[in-house]
């Protein structure tokens, strides 16, 4: 191929996330008060929209990126595709379970400790999830998917976030990114709605960590 390969920076911007909102969550959950609702739901709006990011996530790479690892990496994906089919089918039934205890915690804030135990269930098979596809899959990526089709990942996640909830969703991803990981992520904004974007994702991240963590910034993976 001659044309430009992905840039896979942003998918480890995107796992940092994942990694660093999934650990915090169990905690909060347990730190709820029980019967205190106004609480739970700000934490529970939070692990929801943690939640639909990581769906989205993969659902974006069940759709779009292992039919291309399988026609064009050979046997390197077809020895670790079908492995990370079977993770997310596994994340998913975690993710399942932890879906479907959010909605009545957060409407009585009783018995957290089912919904804290069920996020400490998705945590270890997530990270172990991570881990191999940033050893195994994104040197695949880089090697055999276009930079087109790589932002194809990226759309289809936006595609179906609330446009309301963009910046938050954008915020919460760069807490953690090198400023040029979220230049380049950026980069086909003309320059004034781009700076716009990225105060507007960082403001709305700030704001909404000190809601839901007590600060503005919340512990980093690195931390």
């Amino acid at each position: 191929m001659n044309e430009p390969m992905a840039d896979v920076r942003d998918m480890h911007m995107a796992h940092t996330m994942l990694r660093r909102e999934f650990r915090l969550l169990p905690r909060l959950v347990r730190d709820v008060a029980p019967g205190d609702v106004e609480r739970a739901e700000t934490v529970g709006a939070h692990a929801e929209q943690v939640c639909s990011v990581l769906h989205l996530h993969h659902e974006g790479e069940d759709l779009l990126l292992w039919p291309r690892l399988l026609e064009r990496a050979g046997d390197r994906a077809t020895a670790v595709v079908p492995t990370m089919e079977e993770q997310h089918a596994a994340i998913e039934e975690a993710y399942g379970e932890v879906t479907g205890l959010l909605p009545g915690w957060r409407a009585d804030a009783l018995d957290g400790g089912r919904l804290a135990d069920a996020l400490d269930r998705l945590l270890p098979a997530l990270l172990e999830h991570l881990a191999l596809e940033e050893k195994e899959i994104l040197p695949l990526a880089e090697r055999y998917v276009t930079a087109a089709e790589w932002r194809q990942l990226g759309e289809h996640g936006m595609a179906r976030t609330p446009q309301e909830t963009l910046p938050l969703a954008l915020g919460m991803a760069m807490y953690e990114a090198e400023p040029e990981v979220v230049e380049a992520l950026l980069a086909e904004l003309p320059e004034p709605q781009r700076s716009g974007l990225t105060a507007a994702a960082r403001h709305a991240y700030a704001a909404h960590a000190e809601r839901v963590h007590g600060t503005r910034t919340p512990p980093r993976i690195g931390d």
